[in-house]
């Protein structure tokens, strides 16, 4: 296989990915809509068994996923990139979703680059480029219209939305800036496969309570989508997706998760969207892929 023919396919698998966690968000959506489930035990259920499908899979490929529990420095900061970096993106993901819909919290959880523009500004004193600053204002205002459905005197979403959907995007940065060393030293599989189960469990533990949900055919192959589709599948191809082409085209892979957010809300979940929304969260896309643009230098 040539390397275009290469690069063609890693570019359709690097598409699947946000794809799976599009779905995998309006999924969630039509599960919070059955009496009794609720986010966080869809979260527990998502995070354990995706987690251990995963390891599974690493110990298939012979993978040592026991190395990092060997190293306590290590070990320390896998536990920080499950309850700081993966409960906040995920759990506060799927809570945007239950308090409004798919759409708007998918939109709301794709401004987390900006964070950590900010984040490199204050902690490393690394000063966002000029298209960064255009971009990150661009994208504030997208946030504005969302919000205020293009009526800027008053908040017209539910705040719930507001809140969680913009600390998943604070998990989007803890996710990314946590990791760096340990997946440097280790197998983004183990990392991952282990990262899932211990926030799984830790969120089991502060919250055992198992709702009494219809264990109906529907509801049980919406939960193993979820589960494969939204975390296991993208996991499994996405990183290994970013090692083959280039980060400018991953930033415009990335905004089919809110595009297919958006369209199954409308197509099977009967969503409205507005002008407004549209223009807000078109905003908000674009100014993401232009914090990724990299002008060459002379």
């Amino acid at each position: 296989m040539t390397n275009t023919k290469q690069q063609r396919l890693w570019i359709l698998l690097g598409a699947l990915a946000p794809i799976c966690w599009g779905i995998s968000g309006v999924l969630g959506k039509a599960l919070f809509d059955f009496p009794h489930m609720t986010p966080i035990f869809l979260t527990q259920l998502r995070m354990i068994i995706g987690g251990c499908v995963i390891l599974l899979i690493s110990l298939l490929l012979h993978h040592n996923i026991f190395a990092v529990w060997r190293n306590k420095y290590m070990l320390l900061q896998l536990i920080a990139y499950s309850l700081i970096g993966l409960i906040p993106n995920q759990l506060c993901y799927f809570l945007a979703i239950d308090y409004g819909d798919a759409s708007i919290a998918t939109i709301l959880q794709f401004v987390g680059p900006f964070f950590i523009m900010i984040y490199m500004a204050i902690v490393h004193h690394q000063m966002p480029r000029r298209i960064e600053i255009i971009c990150a204002l661009v994208a504030f205002a997208g946030v504005v219209i969302v919000a205020t459905n293009g009526k800027l005197t008053h908040l017209t979403i539910n705040i719930g939305v507001l809140f969680f959907g913009l600390l998943s995007a604070v998990g989007v940065l803890t996710c990314t800036v946590i990791p760096r060393s340990l997946l440097s030293e280790y197998n983004t599989l183990e990392i991952s496969g282990w990262g899932l189960l211990l926030a799984g469990i830790f969120l089991a533990v502060i919250h055992p309570h198992i709702p009494s949900i219809s264990l109906d055919v529907i509801n049980v192959t919406d939960i193993f989508a979820v589960i494969i589709i939204g975390t296991v599948i993208p996991f499994l191809i996405y990183n290994n997706a970013l090692r083959h082409i280039e980060p400018t085209i991953v930033s415009l892979l990335d905004a089919f998760e809110p595009v297919i957010a958006t369209i199954g809300s409308v197509v099977f979940l009967k969503l409205t969207i507005s002008t407004a929304d549209i223009i807000g969260s078109l905003l908000i896309i674009l100014a993401v892929i232009g914090l990724n643009f990299q002008p060459e230098e002379n």
